[in-house]
């Protein structure tokens, strides 16, 4: 049999966290078309590719990303191609570029992905086209961001929704979950819908239930009230129905350290009522807007960005403090708008979360920040590298699992994260013994090693010389396989 790609000799780990096999894949048409022997004289390809003493698993999928703007400004994605990972999810946190011609200076944290002449879609159609348009190398799923749904409809975002606003969002809504969207995500935490209640997001949430979405949540305190947030969270997945993704799960600030036993212990009795899935990342420290009242002076925090400052990025902001003789709240005021990377973890819950068996991987980097977290380039070599191989927290077919078919089959993105017969051919080849993030906190834009091939849709689109020119990701909508 003549096939487009044969992988040959490969050690394949599957995504379904089964054990792993040696086989031949056979790649026709852009999807596996055979799993033969290794060695097997019936299998042959155009292009060979030997995985002798590699792993093949289906591409990581990236269930948290800031992306929306990424894949049409730089469509070569180098930061997640260059990891293995072959979808993105966009639009998280709330934060989604679409739906919203935006007419007014762009409020935090929408200004994480983008400016006024950024935000000029009015339709999520709209925006997927302008996706389609730029080719990215790699596949986008969308989710629909509640921010974004209140600028659009609310015109005083210090306050609650009123009925005829909250209909004005689920008309957008609803447009965007016909155009394929995967979901709806909140970001509670922030001032754009920090005043909206439970029974605003219910309401949205029951339109992303209609058309069989999900629901992400960026609780509304990671901090000290952890605990009702989360119930708030999963109390709005009873109500409209649908399921519920916990973004990036952290106990976060000293006072917290140590409670992942409590929430995750919540979160695994939670489990037995309703669906939810929690994502999280691989490092002690999170990265967002900065903002004075999340500078304590005792948690290390680094400059990412900042539009007055901009010479500022990558600085720790007690440095700042000093050399301007202020405190630390005042330095954070004069750098607004600006970003920042907290670091608010402790190691042990961070294991912890990512042990935990229903946990996906996200790297919720931001890819337009100047000095931006190392997750954005190393978040999914640093479980298999740093996580798996080093520390031993699970197997190789346990920490693939988690970036691949749990999350397609938490986001509902069919054929997709699974090593199997009529998949699309959406894989990496990568070495386990050397795999391994080479970004820090220092030089956080440095790819990671290990990876030799990543397939997008039965294409190469990056090999032992490095990115091809190869440009073939797709937008994936929920209806579609």
């Amino acid at each position: 049999m003549q096939f487009d790609i044969v992988i040959r000799n490969a050690t394949v780990i599957d995504g379904t966290g089964s054990p792993a096999y040696l086989a031949d894949l056979g790649i026709s048409n852009k999807k596996i078309a055979a799993l033969a022997q290794p060695q097997s004289k019936s299998i042959n390809g155009a292009v060979i590719i030997d995985a002798t003493g590699l792993v093949v698993s289906p591409g990581f999928i990236d269930v948290h990303t800031h992306d929306d703007r990424e894949l049409i400004d730089h469509p070569a994605m180098l930061p997640k191609l260059t990891q293995g990972v072959t979808t993105v999810i966009t639009g998280n946190c709330g934060i989604s570029l679409a739906p919203w011609k935006a007419d007014r200076e762009v409020p935090a944290p929408l200004n994480l992905i983008g400016q006024q002449t950024d935000y000029r879609y009015a339709s999520v159609a709209d925006y997927s086209a302008a996706v389609r348009a730029a080719q990215p190398a790699i596949n986008v799923g969308m989710l629909i961001g509640h921010s974004t749904l209140r600028v659009n409809a609310v015109n005083e975002l210090t306050r609650g929704a009123n009925e005829a606003e909250i209909e004005a969002m689920q008309a957008l809504l609803e447009e965007g979950m016909q155009a394929g969207a995967l979901g709806f995500s909140s970001g509670l935490f922030y001032q754009t819908s920090k005043a909206a209640d439970n029974n605003e997001v219910i309401a949205l949430a029951k339109v992303a239930a209609q058309a069989g979405g999900v629901y992400t949540s960026h609780i509304r305190d990671e901090y000290n009230g952890v605990m009702a947030s989360l119930a708030e969270a999963c109390d709005a997945g009873v109500a409209a129905n649908l399921p519920v993704i916990l973004s990036h799960h952290k106990c976060a600030g000293p006072a917290n350290w140590g409670r992942t036993t409590e929430t995750l212990a919540y979160i695994e009795q939670r489990r037995t009522q309703q669906a939810l899935g929690l994502d999280a990342y691989p490092y002690t420290a999170g990265s967002t807007v900065l903002d004075p009242a999340y500078v304590d002076g005792i948690i290390r925090i680094m400059v990412s960005f900042s539009k007055p400052f901009p010479d500022m990025a990558g600085r720790d902001l007690a440095d700042i403090a000093a050399v301007w003789k202020v405190d630390q709240q005042e330095a954070a005021r004069r750098l607004h708008p600006a970003g920042a990377v907290y670091f608010q973890m402790r190691e042990d819950d961070v294991q912890r979360v990512l042990s935990y068996p229903h946990t996906m991987i996200g790297s919720d980097g931001l890819p337009h920040d100047s000095h931006p977290h190392p997750r954005l380039w190393g978040a999914f070599p640093r479980v298999l590298g740093h996580y798996c191989r080093d520390e031993r927290l699970f197997n190789l077919a346990d920490a693939v699992h988690k970036m691949t078919g749990l999350s397609a089959k938490n986001f509902g993105i069919k054929k997709r994260g699974q090593i199997d017969l009529g998949y699309w051919a959406d894989l990496v080849i990568f070495d386990p013994t050397t795999i391994s993030d080479q970004a820090t906190f220092a030089q956080p834009k440095v790819a990671a090693k290990g990876i030799h091939w990543v397939l997008v849709n039965g294409e190469i689109a990056l090999d032992n010389s490095g990115p091809t020119k190869t440009r073939n990701g797709q937008v994936l909508h929920r209806q579609n396989d």
